[in-house]
């Protein structure tokens, strides 16, 4: 994530408020057109950094299965901030929004 804070001049601060920031950054990519084997390990951190958002948002945990990596929150709900990530590529997710219905879903328990 240090490489991308620098190399793309994006502010990441583990704020939910970054994750705006993280779903341009993956738009912008998108748009460029590169093949998704290009830039799988860039979605990657992205989505493994969405979900430290998330972990700090809700105490959720990691979990890791089958070679997958989840996210359990308190209220044992199970979340794939990786796989959003290869959604918002598609341009069918969104990392802000994974964070705010983990949130929600949280906050209800």
């Amino acid at each position: 994530m240090a490489t991308l804070r620098e190399g793309a001049r994006i502010r990441l601060d583990y704020s939910a408020q970054s994750l705006w920031r993280v779903d341009r950054m993956i738009e912008e990519i998108r748009r460029e057109g590169p093949p998704y084997e290009a830039v799988e390990s860039v979605l990657r951190g992205f989505g493994a950094y969405a979900g430290e958002v998330i972990v700090r948002q809700t105490g959720a945990e990691w979990w890791a299965t089958g070679g997958e990596h989840w996210l359990r929150t308190p209220d044992g709900r199970l979340w794939d901030p990786l796989d959003e990530a290869r959604r918002c590529y598609t341009g069918h997710g969104s990392l802000r929004l994974l964070c705010r219905d983990a949130t929600a879903s949280a906050a209800r328990r």
